[in-house]
């Protein structure tokens, strides 16, 4: 059964490249174009997602947000907003959002974190304890990685940093999404510590082998998957 996204947007060409875009992924997309009518929508609970703009007439996103948690709705929510500070960050994410996307955004990015949401929130979806890439495999449970019949030892950082990748397999994972889902920063500390583990990542999975599986996207981000 298809996933159900509510979209709350009031610019009309931003509602129709998001919905466009969830639509052609196989998402049904439901949108209202003010804060009013997306409360009315939200509050059915039968969303598995809701993409929610922060400034919206009739009633703004936060104000929104601040409602549908109030009434013990909990469906997972991604705030869009051209607010980008630090500040507005935190405000958004201590307010009950699952998550914060500063427009502009690419739609590649917007998808990724639907997806982890939507996965999340499904309770018909069992959770998942093995996750591969090719013939890289990672099992959650026991906390062992491997290659074919090679073992990797990798450090904690590492482990949450290959299992994130992993969730995103042949998807571009910008330096945002990495900084925000591995170490749990909202704001871009300005160090190269995405490189550094990045770069010892890589030679524990893909040195020696026939064929990398741990890519460098130029000017986007990181992929982890085998070469078209």
């Amino acid at each position: 059964m298809s996933q159900k996204i509510l979209l709350v947007e009031d610019d009309p060409s931003t509602a129709e490249f998001i919905a466009t875009g969830l639509t052609e992924e196989g998402f049904v997309v439901d949108h209202a174009a003010n804060g009013r009518d997306g409360l009315f929508l939200a509050t059915d609970g039968s969303y598995h997602c809701i993409v929610l703009d922060r400034t919206l007439p009739g009633l703004d996103g936060m104000a929104v947000l601040a409602a549908l948690r109030g009434a013990g709705i909990n469906t997972p929510v991604i705030i869009l907003s051209a607010l980008g500070s630090t500040e507005d960050r935190i405000k958004g994410l201590t307010s009950g959002s699952d998550d914060y996307l500063v427009k502009p955004f690419a739609f590649a990015e917007l998808l990724a974190r639907v997806r982890l949401l939507t996965r999340r929130h499904s309770a018909a979806e069992g959770p998942e304890t093995v996750l591969r890439c090719a013939e890289l495999e990672m099992d959650l449970l026991s906390r062992r990685v491997k290659r074919g019949s090679r073992n990797i030892e990798l450090q904690p950082r590492e482990f949450r940093l290959l299992e994130f990748l992993l969730r995103h397999v042949d998807q571009v994972v910008t330096r945002t999404m990495l900084l925000e889902g591995v170490w749990d920063y909202h704001f871009d500390p300005g160090t190269n510590v995405i490189d550094v583990h990045l770069s010892r990542l890589r030679k524990k999975i893909d040195e020696g082998e026939a064929r990398p599986l741990l890519h460098t996207v130029r000017g986007a981000g990181y992929r982890i998957g085998a070469e078209p």
